[in-house]
């Protein structure tokens, strides 16, 4: 998600540190110190402005959510609204979703979230892709044995290349959905990119796949 840039973003994610994490790294297997609980640990990584990790973190107070962005506007944006939403079980982080092993020890998360990735539909930009098998190698580092990766898309391309790189590296496709909105799946919290694609009739694509 590309936003203009935010004047005074910096400052913003800076006031507010019970809820952005300034050097993850000093966080590293402490999470559950830096939270004050021992709840379950879900990552949603390229949080956008915030909406699911939001949403999610509202429906499900007994988890404690963590939203990464790289983008600095952005999660000035996502942390907009979980300032509105009072929630007290969020943390924002603006790190690389590709160096996620600096700020989580191994086996740290519980659960991971990939919604709405950029597609990067050249081939040669296949190593940029979420669900590219380097990528895969840093996800089941930092999640538990049998740990799982939902995913979302309106892509269709993408949705079939990440089916295909997770079977490939030898997970297992717990559940797909096709039509995620016309099917009868519960708790769906949605994205905003998702509302949006969604309004405008387009099909909304999920799988749940595990290590």
């Amino acid at each position: 998600m590309r936003v203009r840039k935010r004047k005074g973003a910096e400052e913003h994610l800076a006031n507010h540190p019970q809820y952005v994490i300034l050097n993850p790294e000093d966080a590293k297997g402490k999470w559950h110190e830096v939270f004050g609980n021992d709840n379950p640990v879900h990552i949603e990584v390229g949080s956008g402005k915030g909406a699911f990790i939001t949403g999610m973190a509202l429906q499900n107070p007994d988890i404690n959510y963590i939203g990464i962005d790289i983008q600095l506007s952005v999660l000035s944006y996502a942390l907009d609204k979980v300032l509105d939403s009072g929630a007290k079980n969020v943390k924002l982080l603006r790190v690389d979703g590709s160096a996620l092993t600096n700020y989580f020890e191994d086996g740290e998360v519980d659960l991971m979230y990939l919604n709405f990735s950029d597609p990067w539909p050249k081939k040669k930009h296949e190593k940029r892709r979420l669900t590219y098998k380097d990528f895969l190698d840093t996800y089941k580092q930092i999640l538990p044995e049998h740990g799982q990766i939902h995913f979302k898309t309106d892509n269709r391309g993408l949705f079939e290349y990440s089916l295909a790189s997770f079977s490939q590296y030898g997970m297992v496709l717990k559940q797909v959905w096709l039509d995620l909105h016309a099917s009868d799946y519960e708790g769906n919290v949605m994205t905003e990119y998702e509302r949006k694609f969604s309004e405008k009739g387009q099909v909304i694509y999920r799988v749940e796949a595990e290590f």
